[in-house]
């Protein structure tokens, strides 16, 4: 919004120092970040307050996981990631050009999955049942909506001259520029694939306090400055990645994402006094694949959100290997309980996949230069 504010004084020829700093779109992506942080602190005590009320006996526990869960986390409302939806909308509208597909794109996913995560969190808590909407619903729902913001960006988004022909369609790789494909309309199946694949990666992720919203914190940053660098020309020339036109403005919606992130670690950090619940989990998943197929960077999200690739993979091997042998390949399912079960402690299983997420973070963002 305040974008197209300098955009209108600039063209009227009115010179105001304060909003001609918003041509600046590291000013913006700064000012994102503080903004979700302030609404979401803010909203925080009495937002809390209000859905303890609301939730009486909070998100139900399972019944099958860490007993010590049952002790310490009965009772902890969720829905948490309104929280942070609400700060990543403020500090979105405020700051980002809002003429930027890309940006509506990334925008539209994280807020319609995050609908869909309040509804089945809305499902559980009322219930008071650990299963809220089933699988193939979510998954239905998630696949509509990631097809059509995949169509978006292949069809509305911007062509520039310096651009890759085809590049909305392309399926690029890290390291080796040459080696790509033009999936044609087959891009819509990969492109959602992803943004689904990414939302319930993070969902299953997160199970302790503080477990995923560190890590999605730490690629949303790594997504930040790859979006900055693919969307000026001279940054992308230079480090011999793809230009992608207008992709500097998903930085923006990143930095709110981390913005709304610290807002709610704020409350969330040990002993967590609100759950994100599927209503963050689900978004800001869903917020991190599409950022990663706005800006060309697919392979590159399997790498910096390779924790929650480990996390997801846990459970679909832990699943798979049961069905056919009837054994568990891990004390359980996903793999921080795991550790959970061999005797870590939860704020030893958290901070070390911290460590993980920052390390995977630095590998990823290692191959804009390995060229």
């Amino acid at each position: 919004m305040f974008y197209l504010l300098y955009e209108h004084f600039a063209a009227s020829g009115e010179h105001w120092p304060l909003i001609n700093l918003m041509k600046y779109q590291t000013v913006r992506i700064f000012l994102a970040m503080i903004t979700a942080m302030i609404v979401a602190v803010a909203m925080g005590s009495r937002f809390i307050r209000w859905m303890r009320a609301k939730q009486g006996k909070g998100q139900p526990i399972r019944e099958d996981g860490p007993q010590s869960h049952l002790l310490t986390k009965k009772g902890t409302p969720t829905m948490g990631g309104l929280m942070i939806l609400a700060g990543i909308a403020v500090g979105t509208v405020l700051w980002v050009d809002l003429r930027s597909v890309g940006a509506w794109v990334v925008f539209g996913v994280t807020m319609a999955y995050g609908l869909l995560g309040f509804i089945d969190d809305y499902a559980k808590v009322t219930k008071q049942t650990s299963a809220g909407l089933s699988g193939p619903q979510k998954l239905i729902v998630q696949g509509l909506i990631a097809v059509a913001a995949v169509a978006a960006l292949v069809y509305l988004a911007p062509q520039h001259p310096d651009a890759l022909p085809g590049l909305n369609t392309t399926l690029t790789f890290p390291i080796a520029k040459n080696f790509m494909f033009n999936l044609g309309l087959f891009y819509l199946a990969w492109g959602a694939f992803v943004i689904v694949g990414a939302s319930n990666a993070v969902n299953m992720t997160d199970g302790l306090d503080g477990l995923a919203i560190v890590p999605v914190m730490i690629a949303a940053g790594a997504f930040a400055l790859i979006a900055y660098l693919v969307g000026n020309f001279n940054f992308a020339n230079y480090l011999i990645i793809h230009f992608v036109p207008g992709a500097g403005e998903v930085a923006v919606i990143c930095a709110a994402i981390i913005g709304g992130g610290m807002g709610f670690l704020w409350y969330n950090a040990p002993p967590a006094k609100i759950f994100m619940g599927d209503t963050g989990s689900l978004a800001l998943g869903g917020g991190l694949g599409a950022a990663a197929v706005a800006i060309k960077h697919e392979i590159v999200l399997a790498i910096i959100g390779g924790l929650f690739v480990m996390e997801a993979l846990s459970v679909m091997i832990q699943i798979g290997y049961f069905k056919l042998t009837k054994k568990r390949v891990f004390l359980m399912a996903p793999i921080h309980h795991h550790f959970e079960k061999l005797g870590w402690a939860e704020s030893t299983v958290v901070i070390r996949f911290w460590i993980v997420a920052a390390m995977l973070a630095m590998v990823g963002l290692a191959t804009l230069k390995i060229r």
